[in-house]
């Protein structure tokens, strides 16, 4: 006679949660008018209803797969012109998570991590929490200067086995890198993608309303470093505490979480020194530094191309704070060859290692293009104009302090829908901002409102591929996330809202 097991709820993977809300998307295009904003000849845009694109099962099914490598959707209205619905792909950001993975798999094969590891544990010894204040303010500071986020994949498989070697729990690790990241892009003070996209659409510099911006800088990191380091201490008096406690043992298994009293050997050590330039070269290479007036990248890399055979093989090198993906992407392939050379491994072994240090990220990639197919789909069945044309007449007519927060809630089911933040501030800033001159608000204002809560959703929202790719790599469900991160949420969000109200305000 059989029993029943009684089985409670378990959340589902990444991957039902996103496919889920990609069907959901589709079934909106079915019932919501379809509309996009046209110029009107005075340079200013205006909504217009079209012809409905409803997805169906079909194009659910092709979402991800046209997430990954990008989409134009040529749209024909009869007698108007056609005009293309440009997604961009995936597979740049993908590509770059599967490089990072296959870097850490060679660098994994020489043993020179678990030993480095320890070494850190050692020297951390009694103090294991003050890795959290040093480490969080540089995340931080990546997010407010360059938009650190897809960038910070390469930052888990690192610093995930070292939390956990010294006592802490893979909450923890995520915390500091994805907390510490999204503070900074939340405040961001000059981040492109963000302040430097949403400014241009408002027809206003950077630097305006930068003042505010730091100042929120500041005081949310001060929260964050205080929550994630009040969690620590939980769980450092007590294990049991920790949310994915139950977990434990098999994640130390998978994060390859060993005590070793080995010392590290001169070919270890080159191989430490080959991964810390890797991520320095990293950091400097996506800082616009020209948007600061610095220029020293440029001319070294004009001077370097102007010599003599050098300047032959590095001809169509670009400078160190003019790349993105692809180059980095180079840059960790490179440095992976480079390891396995400054090491001694040979081909085969090389080979070996790097395929399978590639195959352990495979999973993370194929997540952020999943993530992504809800903008495919929304692009597809044109409802992301009319949404933000209902959020356009509820915006309207307010006082400041009233639009302002509005504006701030407008953009928390934006983000959530369009969690890309420079796609975000295209489509809408332009629209947006000339609305806050009825309510005396500044459009740098807006921008703050628009970046905080973009920025907000990116701690949370399963649509973001930087969420769901650093749970991943941190093998922590949704849903545990949630349960740890939702009371920090609210906090910033009331904080948030504080600053934008005393920008209303203030002269700055």
């Amino acid at each position: 006679m059989s029993e029943k097991v009684k089985k409670g709820f378990k959340m589902p993977s990444s991957y039902t949660v996103l496919m889920i809300i990609i069907a959901l998307m589709a079934m909106l295009t079915w019932v919501v008018p379809a509309g996009r904003y046209v110029d009107n000849g005075s340079g200013k845009s205006e909504y217009t209803q079209v012809e409905k694109s409803p997805q169906g099962a079909y194009d659910v099914l092709m979402a991800p797969v046209n997430a990954m490598l990008g989409k134009d959707t040529v749209v024909n209205e009869g007698e108007k012109d056609e005009y293309t619905i440009h997604t961009d792909g995936a597979i740049q950001v993908s590509f770059f998570i599967i490089m990072v993975g296959a870097f850490l798999g060679v660098v994994t094969e020489t043993g020179a991590l678990d030993v480095g590891i320890a070494s850190i544990v050692k020297r951390f010894k009694g103090r294991e929490k003050m890795l959290i204040p040093v480490l969080m303010p540089l995340f931080a500071l990546g997010g407010s200067t360059y938009g650190m986020g897809e960038e910070t994949m390469a930052f888990y498989p690192l610093l995930v086995p070292v939390m956990m070697a010294v006592g802490f729990d893979s909450i923890t690790a995520v915390s500091i890198i994805l907390i510490g990241s999204q503070i900074g892009c939340l405040a961001s003070t000059v981040n492109p993608f963000a302040t430097g996209v949403a400014s241009d659409s408002a027809g206003i510099s950077v630097a305006d309303g930068m003042l505010l911006r730091f100042m929120m800088w500041v005081v949310l990191l001060a929260v964050a470093i205080y929550f994630v380091y009040s969690y620590a201490s939980k769980i450092e008096k007590d294990p049991t505490k920790s949310l994915v406690y139950k977990q434990r043992e098999e994640d130390l298994k998978a994060f390859k979480v060993t005590e070793t009293n080995a010392e590290l050997s001169a070919a270890q050590k080159r191989v430490l020194w080959v991964f810390v330039a890797t991520f320095i070269i990293m950091i400097i290479s996506l800082i616009p530094w020209g948007d600061f007036g610095i220029s020293v990248f440029e001319n070294l890399n004009g001077a370097l191309t102007g010599l003599p055979v050098i300047g032959e093989i590095f001809g169509h090198s670009a400078p160190l704070g003019t790349w993105y993906f692809p180059e980095v992407t180079m840059l960790f392939i490179f440095m992976g060859v480079l390891v396995g050379l400054v090491y001694g491994m040979a081909e085969d072994r090389f080979i070996s290692a790097f395929m399978a240090g590639a195959a352990d990220l495979l999973g993370v990639a194929l997540i952020c293009a999943v993530a992504r197919g809800i903008q495919v789909i929304m692009n597809d069945g044109q409802i992301s104009g009319t949404i933000l044309h209902w959020g356009e007449g509820i915006l309207s007519g307010f006082s400041s302090q009233v639009f302002i927060v509005l504006t701030y809630i407008f953009y928390l089911p934006m983000s959530f829908l369009i969690p890309s933040s420079s796609g975000l501030a295209g489509a809408t800033m332009g629209i947006i901002a000339p609305l806050g001159e009825f309510a005396n608000v500044k459009a740098s204002l807006i921008v703050t409102a628009f970046q905080s809560a973009n920025g907000v959703l990116n701690l949370l929202a399963p649509t973001s591929g930087i969420v769901m790719g650093a749970l991943a790599l941190g093998r922590i469900e949704l849903g545990t996330w949630l349960k740890y991160v939702g009371k920090f949420v609210a906090i910033v969000i009331a904080i948030s809202i504080i600053f934008l109200i005393i920008g209303t305000i203030l002269p700055f």
